[in-house]
C-alpha cells in the first residue's frame, strides 16, 4: 500500500544505537516493526487494525509495550536531541492533552505516580510540559495530571536546561524562584510579569514574539492522533507516544 509509512535505511541507522540488545532469539525485523508502530501511533488505530504489511499486530504491540516500559523511545528522543547545538534560546510551555475513557478506566496501581490524569473544566486530561530550542524542536518532555501547575513542570525541567543565554516563557512561569534559578544558571528570562505584580517586569517584547514556535511544535505533535488523545493508561507508555512523534517529526 502506497499510503503506509516506512522508515528509510538512513533513519534506521540513526535509531539503531538506541536499540536494546537482543537476548536469545533474534528480534523480528526492526524496520518493519518500528514502521508499523509509527503508523499506528500517527493514525490513532487499534493495534488489531494494523495493516498486514507490518506483520502480526501482537508483535507490534508487544514491542511497543516492552520498549515503552523500559523507556527506550524516551531515550531515543533525548539522545537525538542531545546534538541540537542550541546556544542562544530555549522556550518553555505546557499544553493539555485529552484523555480517552479507556485511559481513565480501572484503578491505578499502588506505589506509583498514578495515571497522571486530572479533571479540569475541559474534562479529563493530561498536561504536557516541554522545552524546545529556537527552531521549535523539542529537547525535553514531562507529563503531569491536567490540573497541575506549570511551576511543577518548570521545576522538573529546570535541571535539564542546556547552556543557553535566553529562556522564553509566558506569564504562567512568572515566579521569583524560577527567575532566580535561571539567573544562577546564567540564563536570562524573557517572561512577562503577572498582572498582580505591583512592580512591572521588563522583558524583550521583540524576542518574546518568537515564542510562537513552541505553540507550533505542540500543534504538530497533536497531529498524531495517539498524542492528541491519550488512550494509554500507563503514563510512561503515553510519554513514549509523544517522544516517538517528536523523533519522527523533528529528529529524523
Amino acid at each position: 500500500m502506497s499510503d503506509l509509512f516506512w522508515l528509510t535505511d538512513a533513519q534506521m541507522a540513526r535509531l539503531k544505537p538506541f536499540f536494546p540488545k537482543s537476548h536469545g532469539k533474534p528480534r523480528v525485523d526492526d524496520k518493519r516493526v518500528l514502521s508499523g508502530i509509527i503508523f499506528i501511533n500517527r493514525n490513532g488505530l487499534r493495534w488489531r487494525d494494523a495493516p498486514a504489511a507490518y506483520g502480526p499486530h501482537k508483535t507490534l504491540y508487544s514491542r511497543w509495550k516492552r520498549w515503552s516500559e523500559k523507556g527506550i523511545f524516551a531515550r531515543m528522543m533525548a539522545g537525538l536531541a542531545a546534538g541540537h547545538g542550541e546556544e542562544q534560546t530555549v522556550m518553555i510551555d505546557a499544553t493539555y492533552l485529552k484523555a480517552h475513557r479507556t485511559a481513565t478506566s480501572m484503578a491505578a496501581k499502588k506505589g506509583g505516580r498514578g495515571r497522571l490524569i486530572g479533571r479540569t473544566k475541559g474534562g479529563m486530561n493530561t498536561k504536557l510540559h516541554a522545552i524546545c530550542d529556537s527552531q521549535g524542536r523539542p529537547l525535553d518532555l514531562f507529563v503531569t495530571a491536567g490540573q497541575v501547575s506549570d511551576y511543577i513542570g518548570a521545576r522538573a525541567l529546570l535541571c535539564g536546561l542546556p547552556n543557553v543565554k535566553w529562556l522564553l516563557g509566558d506569564r504562567g512561569y512568572d515566579a521569583d524562584w524560577f527567575r532566580e534559578a535561571l539567573q544562577d544558571k546564567g540564563i536570562r528570562a524573557c517572561i512577562p510579569g503577572r498582572k498582580q505584580r505591583k512592580t512591572p517586569v521588563k522583558y524583550d517584547k521583540r524576542r518574546y514574539k518568537r515564542r510562537n514556535r513552541i505553540e507550533i511544535m505542540f500543534g504538530r505533535l497533536k497531529d498524531w492522533r495517539r498524542v492528541a488523545t491519550r488512550y494509554d493508561r500507563c503514563p510512561k507508555v503515553f510519554l513514549s507516544a509523544i517522544a516517538l512523534a517528536a523523533i519522527v517529526i523533528y529528529w529524523l
